[in-house]
C-alpha cells in the first residue's frame, strides 16, 4: 500500500499483478473494468454485492427539515439517493480479529 491506511487502484493492480502473475498491464485493465461495471451497476440503480466482503446499497432519502447549528434556523433538505456500505459477517469478523492481535 502506497500511503499509510490507503489502498490504491495502483496497489490493487500490483497484488493481482503479483499473486495471479498477469501482466502489470492486464492487472490494471482488469482492476479498472471491475470498478467500472460496479459504477454501472449502481448508476442504474442496482445494489451490488461481493460475497464474503459486503454490499453497496442505493437508498433513496426522503425530504426532511434539518438545522442550521450556529443559528438554529430551520432549512429543508432536498431528497436524495446515498450510496451506503454494509460488510458481510465474514469481513466484520476479520476486523475484529486484525484488531484483536494488533
Amino acid at each position: 500500500m502506497t500511503d499509510a491506511g490507503t489502498l490504491t487502484r495502483a496497489d490493487l493492480a500490483e497484488a493481482l499483478h503479483r499473486e495471479v502473475g498477469l501482466s502489470r498491464a492486464e492487472s490494471s485493465k482488469i482492476v479498472e473494468q471491475i470498478l467500472v461495471e460496479m459504477c454501472t451497476a449502481l448508476s442504474n440503480g442496482e445494489n451490488v454485492k461481493i460475497s464474503g466482503f459486503g454490499t453497496f446499497v442505493l437508498r433513496d432519502k426522503g425530504e426532511r427539515v434539518g438545522r442550521n447549528p450556529k443559528t438554529g434556523v430551520e432549512v429543508p433538505i432536498a431528497p436524495r439517493r446515498v450510496l451506503t456500505f454494509r460488510a458481510s459477517q465474514m469481513m466484520r469478523d476479520r476486523i475484529v480479529a486484525a484488531e484483536a492481535t494488533g
